[in-house]
């Protein structure tokens, strides 16, 4: 039990999935897991643990913003025992070739400042993600047939943004899409050598102002919860 996780020593796997909304974590668990057992409710902030094939995973919920997942992450990871992250979440879309329901791989997460800026000081670290759970995926998704981007995002600190030059920018060096969490989530899991990857769905889009409503948020989503527990335990069967 930490701070922000109640979960007993063992009731967390090594595997977590990682949505910012908590009640998508309990969605998620419902859906794809079977002998679901909630195993954190701090401040609402729900988490499961369960199976999936056979397979042991949590999904915890971490909030909105690179402070909050930054707390659950390390608690995840020094606590824990956590080996693989997964973010599941949403994002906007930044290119004309990428659709509202599309899934986003995200290699690189470039962004203004994280929760670990202090450490590196002057150098401008490279957050990526781990290349295995990454080729895994992409293949999971090409055999689901899902439309599915492979390049660099961008993890802003902001969501109501008011920096339309620096999207321009984003948007002129082919910057996929937007969210607020994975390039802190690719710094924790390269400090703790452990694996990562943020699985997007295109809720929104930028350019066109196309964007999910919201009844229609979950029943889209299902390919990435699923293409994320296929990366994660591909090759393990």
């Amino acid at each position: 039990m930490t701070i922000h996780i109640g979960a007993e020593t063992g009731q967390i796997a090594e595997t977590v999935l990682l949505p910012g909304d908590p009640y998508r974590a309990k969605w998620a668990a419902e859906t794809f897991l079977t002998e679901v057992q909630q195993v954190n409710n701090v401040r609402g902030m729900l988490g499961f643990t369960g199976f999936w094939n056979g397979h042991r995973v949590t999904i915890q919920g971490s909030g909105m913003g690179m402070p909050s997942l930054s707390i659950y992450v390390n608690e995840l990871i020094k606590d824990y025992g956590a080996k693989t992250l997964i973010r599941i979440g949403s994002c906007g879309g930044m290119q004309e070739n990428v659709g509202v329901r599309d899934i986003i791989l995200a290699m690189t997460a470039s962004t203004l400042s994280t929760p670990s800026r202090g450490i590196f000081k002057e150098l401008n670290f490279a957050p990526s993600a781990d290349y295995g759970l990454l080729h895994k995926a992409f293949h999971a998704a090409q055999a689901k047939g899902t439309p599915t981007h492979v390049g660099g995002i961008y993890s802003s600190d902001v969501f109501y943004d008011e920096r339309p030059d620096l999207n321009e920018q984003m948007v002129r060096h082919g910057i996929l899409g937007v969210e607020m969490e994975a390039a802190e989530l690719y710094i924790l899991a390269a400090r703790h050598k452990c694996r990562a990857l943020a699985v997007l769905t295109v809720s929104d889009h930028l350019l066109t102002g196309e964007a999910l409503p919201s009844d229609q948020r979950e029943s889209s989503f299902g390919d990435m919860v699923e293409i994320a527990l296929e990366a994660a335990f591909a090759n393990q069967d």
